[in-house]
């Protein structure tokens, strides 16, 4: 395997967000739990992205696992390799994108690094290094109040100098319009000032283009998937890698029984949970239960199995941000997050092993806790069901099995159903 791009996300779902827009741009990619074992069968691809839950671990085991992860990409050809991070930049002054952006910096001996979460078809823009969601910025957005990792400032150079030993600049938007060459000499400049690190703006998708063409002749870069577009159109477009057909892993239909885990208290999911109410039998587990030792998760089993055979189930923890606020002060942050991530994978595994080989689940650190458990090295790219959200094929699991990994603010008001629809 010799690979155009390597790619380590710092969630599962990120992850999937980002192998499908790799798909989409023409890349055959492959997404991975983890470092891959060495018996692990992989088809010929051009790009792999390596799953990690490292997001909100602590900041020298995310640097660890990252470095191994990107060992393991060079080793097999990578001369690029992005570390994909959530477009709401997910973190806090501890890390870990800082501390991990710095690790990787110094493997490679990369003298500045390209930094930006933008990706406009998503609604996620960067200007003058504040990150916008929509028409605002991201501290006066509802992604602020994410319960593991609030995001109140939206000055990008500011969040990620609290991070990072290097010094960050900025490279704006009127460079970045006038064209590689122009964010080059820009980036030469920052260089010989000692500046290891730049945001980058991107207001549109020709933007992610010119910067993809500049992060090309790097070895690192971090951001969301919209500069993983950019890379990839690179790649096309400079005849590194010949386009190969988007979504066209389709595989033998898988049938049986299918299920819905919810476990992000975004608005997003919220308001998907309603709507799957009106179509599907929804359960609502109650956090306090899960924490105080009671077996809800088993309370949730005994009455979905009767029902699979009907039609599909949808399981949720959600909640909204105040109460997800009041069980935190109740029962500690971590304590809360833990217990209920846990709860869903013995669900999930519980599930699986009544039937269900098609199963959607909602909430970046709910779809790491069920992946884990399950056990799942790999999966391949199918077609899309909504924006950064395609159908996953898994890949030796030990049996047929189609997953869709959402994160928490994806898709829109109908997409379980959506998912389920895809998903055969």
């Amino acid at each position: 395997m010799t690979l155009a791009l390597g790619c380590i996300a710092d969630d599962y779902t990120g992850a999937s967000d980002l192998a499908n827009t790799l798909t989409r741009a023409g890349l055959r990619t492959v997404q991975t739990i983890g470092i891959p074992a060495d018996d692990l069968a992989l088809p010929e691809v051009d790009a792999v992205v390596v799953s990690l839950k490292s997001r909100s671990i602590e900041a020298g085991l995310a640097v660890s696992r990252s470095r191994a992860a990107e060992t393991w990409l060079r080793g097999r050809g990578a001369s690029h390799v992005l570390f994909k991070i959530c477009s709401t930049f997910d973190s806090t002054d501890a890390g870990n994108i800082g501390p991990v952006m710095d690790a990787l910096r110094d493997d490679c001996g990369e003298g500045i690094v390209l930094v930006t979460p933008a990706f406009p078809e998503t609604g996620r823009t960067v200007y003058q290094g504040n990150l916008f969601v929509g028409a605002v910025p991201l501290n006066e957005s509802p992604l602020k109040d994410h319960p593991l990792n609030p995001m109140h400032d939206s000055s990008l150079v500011r969040v990620l100098a609290r991070q990072s030993r290097t010094q960050i600049g900025l490279v704006d938007l009127a460079t970045v319009t006038r064209g590689a060459d122009a964010v080059r000499a820009r980036l030469a400049e920052l260089a010989g000032k000692g500046i290891g690190a730049a945001i980058i703006d991107a207001v549109f998708d020709r933007d992610l283009e010119t910067i993809g063409l500049v992060a090309a002749d790097h070895r690192l870069s971090v951001g969301a998937s919209g500069i993983g577009l950019g890379l990839a159109r690179a790649l096309v477009s400079t005849g590194k890698v010949k386009s190969a057909a988007a979504g066209s892993e389709s595989g033998a239909a898988v049938g049986g029984p299918a299920a819905c885990l919810a476990g992000s208290c975004s608005q997003a999911t919220l308001k998907q949970i309603a709507s799957a109410e009106q179509v599907m039998p929804v359960f609502h587990l109650d956090p306090d239960r899960i924490l105080t030792g009671a077996d809800e998760a088993q309370r949730a089993l005994d009455w979905a199995r009767p029902r699979l055979a009907e039609g599909p189930v949808l399981i949720a923890s959600s909640s909204t941000p105040d109460q997800v606020s009041a069980l935190q002060a109740r029962h500690g942050r971590d304590a809360a997050g833990h217990a209920i991530e846990q709860a869903m994978a013995d669900i999930a595994e519980n599930l699986v092993k009544s039937g269900v080989r098609r199963l959607v689940v909602a909430g970046g650190e709910t779809s790491g806790a069920v992946v884990d458990r399950l056990k799942i090295p790999g999966f391949l790219v199918g077609v899309e069901i909504a924006a950064g959200v395609p159908v996953l094929r898994a890949v030796g699991a030990g049996g047929e099995m189609l997953l869709a990994l959402k994160s928490g603010n994806f898709g829109g008001p109908e997409f379980f159903s959506d998912a389920l629809g895809l998903m055969r």
